[in-house]
């Protein structure tokens, strides 16, 4: 008998409506590398957190499978973290048995571990194979800037991005706006600039920072670093989308 792979699984929840078209159940992966200072998931950071559950794909499937009358045309199920890919082995298996059931697969990630070298490059591509839609988060164009935010540089993620291009894979980009990090014209033109030479974008979406998640930081005794920076208003929300042409991006609509 073959050894199941197994995923470090933070949580699930059953009606997503956020995070991919249609209705979707998400899967919440644990471990992650980054440390964005305005992430509301810090929970997830710990790799090999014993908290989380250890699970196959055909438990993740078949809990899923009990909210699919709700997905529609458009729904499925949505991966994301934590930072998926460091569980790249799981991802392959649950989306390749997820797509033998006809079921839309998507992948929410921040491409971080994302690398041209072996072994992980073949197994990306394999993935790639059973990968129906990436949620793909740039956090800072500035790779400067970017370790300021996250702790770690954008050079990979923007490689990532260059060769989910390549293939053609349909991405939404999304990226959160952050008052004295990354809310200023400058980087979001520059932002702009390298998202116009992508060929797969099909929706950008500007994510406003919000102080919701806040709570876990004091819960997990942790120093929150934009304490005091409150949410963008609603004028440099739109003055984001309109930098970034959101608007022009309507393929998603009709694939």
């Amino acid at each position: 008998m073959t050894t199941p792979v197994m995923g470090r699984i933070h949580s699930t929840e059953s009606f997503g409506t956020v995070d991919g078209p249609g209705v979707r159940f998400i899967v919440f992966t644990q471990g992650c590398r980054m440390r964005c200072q305005f992430c509301h998931n810090p929970d997830t950071w710990k790799i090999n957190d014993p908290k989380a559950s250890l699970r196959s794909a055909d438990d993740v499937l078949e809990e899923a499978a009990k909210y699919r009358a709700y997905w529609g045309e458009k729904g499925g199920i949505t991966v994301s973290g934590g930072e998926p890919l460091l569980q790249v082995d799981f991802l392959i298996d649950l989306f390749k048995k997820a797509k033998a059931q006809g079921i839309h697969t998507t992948l929410d990630t921040c491409g971080k571990p994302f690398t041209r070298e072996e072994p992980f490059f073949s197994q990306f591509e394999e993935l790639m194979n059973y990968t129906d839609l990436l949620l793909f988060d740039i956090k800072h164009i500035d790779n400067d800037a970017h370790k300021r935010l996250t702790t770690q540089s954008n050079e990979n993620i923007l490689e990532m991005a260059k060769y989910l291009s390549e293939i053609n894979k349909p991405v939404w980009i999304r990226h959160v706006l952050v008052p004295q990090r990354s809310d200023y014209d400058e980087f979001l033109i520059r932002l702009d600039d390298f998202i116009q030479t992508l060929d797969n974008v099909d929706k950008v979406e500007v994510l406003p920072y919000h102080t919701m998640g806040k709570y876990k930081w004091d819960e997990l005794g942790l120093k929150y670093p934009l304490e005091g920076i409150e949410p963008p208003g609603q004028d440099r929300v739109k003055n984001a989308k309109d930098l970034l042409h959101v608007d022009q991006y309507t393929k998603y609509l009709t694939r």
